[in-house]
C-alpha cells in the first residue's frame, strides 16, 4: 500500500521534521558541537522511519515534491536579490581560486570512483556515478547521465547514480560542519567583525522587517521566479539547457543592483529570512524523500566508495582549499560549504555554512563565492570533465558486459 503526501501535507510534515531535528540537535551535544544542520538530522530520521514502516507493514509513504522545486528557485532568488556587483568584483580572485579547486576535486572524485569500480570488478564507467556525476552533480545530473549510460548498455546506472547522490547529500551535511569546526578550533579563528552580513551588506542583527517590506520582498521573489522561467523557456527554445534556479538568481542580481543604483533600499533582513526558510524546507523535503530501501542490495560497495570520497574531499578541503583561500575564518567556513556542494548540493553547502556562522559569526566571503561556484560554474565544468573521462581508453575501449 502506498500513500502520497499532497503538497500542503508535505509542508506540514517538513516543518514538523525541522522542529524534530532542532529538538534532537539541542539534546545531543555532539550534533550541535559539530554544526550538523537541523534539516539533515530531522530529514534523515524521517526517511529511516519510512523505511522501517515499509519493511514492517508493507506501507510506503511518498511525497509530492512540486513545492520543493519552487523553494529551490526562491532560495537562489534571495541570493541574487542580496548580491551586489561591487562585492562580486571584490570576490573575483577568491572565486577563481575556488573554481580551480572545485575543478581539481571533480577529477579526483572520478579517479577515485573509477579505481573503486575496478576494485569491485565492475565496468569503470560505473565509477563516474560514484564520482562527480552523482556527488558534485547531484540528482539531476545523475538522472541525465544515467539515462545516457543505460542507453549505451550500462544497466542500473541511473539507480546507482541516484543512490550515490542521495547518500552524498547526507554525507555532505554531516561532515561539512565538523570540518569547519575542526579548522576554527585548531587555528583559533574568529570572524573579522561582530556585524552580520548578507552578501556583503551590513545589517542590524535584531532588526525586524515591517509588513510592507515583507510583502515587497514576496512580490520581488515572485517576479524573479516568473521572469526566470520566461528566460529559461527562451533558452530552451534555442536548444540551450539552463538550470531554472540559475536564471532566477541572475534576474535577482539584476533587480537587486538596479534598485541599489537607483537608491531604492530593499529590506535585506526580509530577503534573508525568505532565503533561510526556503533553504531549510528544501533540505527537509529532499532528505525526507530518500527511498533508502532502493539501494539496500548495493549498500556495501556504495558505503565503501562514499567513505573513500569523504576522505578525499576532507583531505582536499583541509590541506588545499583552506590554505588556498587564506587560512582564516572565512576559509574555514568555505571548506564546510565546499564539502557540502562537493558531496551533495549547493543548498547543503550553504546549510553547513549557516550552521557554523550562526555559532561563530558571519562570513561575507563564504556566502559570496560558494553559491556562485555551486550554482553555476561547477555544473559546466563537471559536464566537460565527465565527457573527457568518458573519452579515456580505460572507459571507451572497455566492453560493456
Amino acid at each position: 500500500m502506498e500513500y502520497q503526501l499532497a503538497s500542503r501535507e508535505v509542508i506540514i510534515v517538513a516543518v514538523a521534521v525541522w522542529f524534530v531535528g532542532t529538538f534532537i540537535n539541542n539534546r545531543i551535544p555532539l550534533l550541535k558541537r559539530y554544526s550538523i544542520p537541523v534539516a539533515v538530522t530531522g530529514g534523515v530520521l524521517f526517511s529511516i522511519v519510512v523505511m522501517v514502516v515499509r519493511s514492517a507493514f508493507d506501507f510506503t509513504v511518498s511525497l509530492n515534491l512540486e513545492l520543493r522545486d519552487l523553494l529551490l528557485l526562491i532560495f537562489f532568488t534571495t541570493i541574487g536579490l542580496s548580491a551586489r556587483l561591487r562585492v562580486l568584483l571584490d570576490g573575483g580572485k577568491a572565486l577563481v581560486i575556488l573554481l580551480i579547486a572545485a575543478s581539481t576535486l571533480l577529477v579526483l572524485q572520478n579517479l577515485t570512483g573509477i579505481l573503486s569500480a575496478l576494485a569491485f570488478g565492475a565496468h569503470p564507467a560505473y565509477g563516474l556515478f560514484g564520482g562527480s556525476v552523482s556527488l558534485a552533480g547531484g540528482h539531476g545530473t545523475a538522472i541525465a547521465w544515467g539515462a545516457i549510460a543505460e542507453d549505451a548498455g550500462l544497466k542500473g546506472a541511473r539507480e546507482l547514480g541516484l543512490a550515490f547522490a542521495t547518500f552524498g547529500l547526507v554525507a555532505g551535511g554531516i561532515v561539512g560542519g565538523p570540518i569547519s569546526e575542526y579548522l576554527i578550533k585548531r587555528h583559533g579563528l574568529k570572524p573579522r567583525g561582530p556585524a552580520r552580513f548578507i552578501s556583503g551588506t551590513e545589517v542590524a542583527p535584531k532588526a525586524q522587517p515591517p509588513l510592507e517590506h515583507v510583502l515587497v520582498t514576496i512580490m520581488l521573489i515572485a517576479i524573479c521566479v516568473e521572469a526566470g522561467a520566461i528566460v529559461n523557456k527562451f533558452f530552451a527554445d534555442q536548444g540551450i539547457t539552463v538550470p531554472g534556479f540559475l536564471t532566477a538568481m541572475i534576474i535577482g542580481i539584476v533587480i537587486g543592483n538596479v534598485c541599489d543604483t537607483a537608491k531604492i533600499k530593499l529590506n535585506l533582513i526580509a530577503i534573508e529570512r525568505g532565503g533561510e526558510i526556503s533553504l531549510q524546507l528544501f533540505l527537509c523535503m529532499s532528505l525526507m524523500s530518500m527511498q533508502l530501501w532502493t539501494v539496500a542490495q548495493a549498500i556495501g560497495p556504495i558505503v565503501t566508495i562514499l567513505a573513500l570520497q569523504v576522505t578525499v574531499i576532507t583531505l582536499f578541503g583541509v590541506f588545499v582549499v583552506f590554505r588556498a583561500m587564506g587560512r582564516d575564518y572565512d576559509a574555514a567556513v568555505i571548506v564546510g560549504g565546499f564539502t557540502g556542494l562537493g558531496l551533495g548540493a549547493t543548498p547543503v553547502g550553504i546549510a553547513n555554512m549557516t550552521a557554523v556562522t550562526s555559532k561563530h559569526g558571519p562570513s561575507q566571503k563564504a556566502f559570496l563565492v560558494i553559491p556562485l561556484v555551486g550554482a553555476f560554474f561547477i555544473d559546466i565544468v563537471n559536464a566537460l570533465i565527465v565527457k573527457a573521462f568518458i573519452a579515456l581508453p580505460i572507459i571507451a575501449e572497455t566492453p560493456i558486459p
